[in-house]
């Protein structure tokens, strides 16, 4: 192989592997919970959402319940991730920016809501 045709099957190759890393690694994962009792949380793990830093997140919600929905809100999110009747689960990616950010079931929300800071 010349030279030119080695180089370039590298190049190929590294932009392979360098692609899928850096897509995962940037994302960090949370999980939203709705219902099915009058309930609604986010975690990260096991640990109940307070603050985030800035940045992009994958948010996967179980919705249990068909009476209730997600509906996350702050700097540049007004999202419902899901919508009554809707029972299943959703995933979205949002990007996070410093501020108050508040997630609530609309048909509910005097009872199930939560907050957390981004920094």
């Amino acid at each position: 192989m010349s030279r030119i045709a080695l180089l370039a099957a590298g190049l190929v190759a590294a932009l392979a592997l360098a692609a899928p890393i850096g897509a995962t690694s940037s994302v960090t994962k949370l999980t939203g919970t709705v219902g099915p009792g009058f309930t609604i949380t986010l975690k990260k793990g096991t640990a109940k959402v307070k603050t985030l830093k800035a940045g992009s997140y994958r948010i996967t919600v179980n919705d249990k319940s068909n009476i209730h929905d997600f509906h996350l809100t702050g700097p540049g999110v007004n999202k419902k991730i899901t919508t009554t009747p809707f029972k299943g689960t959703k995933t979205v990616t949002v990007k996070l920016k410093k501020g108050t950010y508040r997630y609530i079931c609309d048909p509910h929300a005097t009872v199930m809501k939560g907050s957390f800071k981004v920094t």
